[in-house]
């Protein structure tokens, strides 16, 4: 698996796993640091749809992630567990050389996602806001941590 700059052409594969329109996942693309999960034959997909990510043939994973308010928040998660682990790690090493603050929001009952954060260093620490009706939980990583 390699972990490489999501380009524009991503974009309709994106659109198929997280269910947005295309051109939603290209502005995504422009506005935040993306990163996709790509499949080079190694053996190491573990592919499924829980979560909502039905890993498409050639990528396992994304994460979209911005700074505000001195915090990196991820954006978006999404992806095989082999990938999640990978993914995770690109926020936390630009977080760490920046002196920031991780943040990220899970719908509550997405274990996939949770698993990953909580496996990568990150702690439950409170609710998050609501997205489409449902529930979330906030997950934090502090720069000391």
């Amino acid at each position: 698996m390699r972990i490489r700059d999501a380009l524009e052409s991503d974009a309709e594969v994106l659109s198929d796993v997280t269910g947005r329109p295309a051109d939603v996942l290209v502005d995504t693309i422009h506005d935040r640091t993306v990163r996709v999960a790509v499949d080079e034959g190694d053996g190491d997909r573990n592919a499924g749809s829980e979560d909502g990510f039905d890993a498409p043939a050639g990528l396992d994973g994304f994460v979209a992630f911005d700074v505000r308010a001195r915090t990196v928040h991820v954006t978006d998660l999404a992806g095989t567990p082999p990938a999640l682990e990978r993914l995770i790690e690109e926020p936390k090493r630009f977080a760490k050389r920046e002196g920031m603050d991780v943040e990220a929001v899970v719908v509550d009952g997405e274990k996939r996602r949770a698993d990953a954060l909580e496996g990568a260093g990150f702690v439950a620490s409170g609710s998050g806001p609501h997205f489409e009706g449902r529930s979330t939980t906030r997950f934090r990583l502090e720069r000391d941590g």
